[in-house]
């Protein structure tokens, strides 16, 4: 699990008709998103068996009026799946703000597009491609991480 209050996914998460299927990233979102209702300072223990409800079998949660959220089965996956939740987030604040009508990705690609996406990451799931770059770049920049 991965959880973040980036300015962009709180943006989104606050916009009453969420994430927006206007780009190539928000469909890799869009095939797996549930959404949770804001229920206050995240400290209530009867809020959990919600949380988990509305999750579900989905790797990406938009908390309304909070962050988002993505679970994954691998520390790269919910990395990888966090990267792309908030550019997706990034990419939709950014559109709405050129003031233009937006054009939405029409409904029959986004149900192809799990499918599309295994076949692009061979069906070994896009941080497993990622997280190996990902990790010899913080070697160079900073090999401390690793204590």
């Amino acid at each position: 699990m991965m959880h973040i209050h980036a300015p962009n996914g709180v943006a989104v998460s606050a916009q009453k008709n969420g994430l927006l299927p206007i780009s190539q990233q928000s469909l890799l979102v869009l095939s797996s998103l549930a959404y949770h209702d804001y229920e206050g300072l995240a400290l209530n223990e009867d809020e959990k068996p919600r949380l988990v409800r509305d999750l579900g079998d989905k790797n990406f949660l938009m908390l309304r009026n909070h962050g988002l959220l993505t679970a994954a089965t691998t520390i790269a996956d919910a990395f990888l799946f966090m990267y792309t939740f908030e550019a997706s987030c990034m990419i939709q604040v950014h559109a709405q703000s050129g003031g233009s009508e937006l054009i939405p990705i029409g409904k029959p690609i986004l149900d192809g597009i799990q499918r599309a996406a295994k076949e692009a990451t061979h069906g070994v799931g896009g941080g497993a491609l990622a997280w190996p770059a990902l990790l010899r770049k913080l070697d160079r920049m900073d090999p401390s991480f690793r204590n």
